[in-house]
């Protein structure tokens, strides 16, 4: 299985996950008021993801890590789940690194 971004409708709008080779969701994005928005965004993350500046890790209230890709304008584009070290959080940098660039789209709503 090949690594994709799959839009799909939100209750207010639609968004993406970027989900590696292993089927598994490594990156959700941020709600957009259209299709066209969503996947402006996936190209954003596409050009975003091979730059090292662009990841924050951040922790939740609990201490758990977890990142955010930010597009050059410094807004979230897209954000990890949380892991329980910062290593894991480290390796889930690495995939997006890796999968976002050559991910295919595929369109959920249609």
């Amino acid at each position: 299985m090949a690594s994709k971004f799959e839009v799909k409708r939100a209750a207010n709008g639609f968004m993406f996950n970027l989900k590696a080779s292993n089927g598994q969701i490594i990156l959700t994005s941020e709600i957009y008021v259209d299709k066209k928005g969503a996947k402006k965004g996936i190209a954003s993350v596409q050009k975003n993801s091979q730059i090292d500046s662009r990841y924050e890790m951040r922790t939740t209230t609990s201490g758990d890590p977890y990142l955010v890709l930010l597009a050059a304008n410094k807004e979230v584009i897209g954000k990890s789940e949380t892991y329980k070290s910062s290593r894991s959080c480290k390796n889930c940098i690495n995939s997006v690194k890796k999968n976002a660039p050559e991910a295919q789209i595929v369109d959920l709503t249609e």
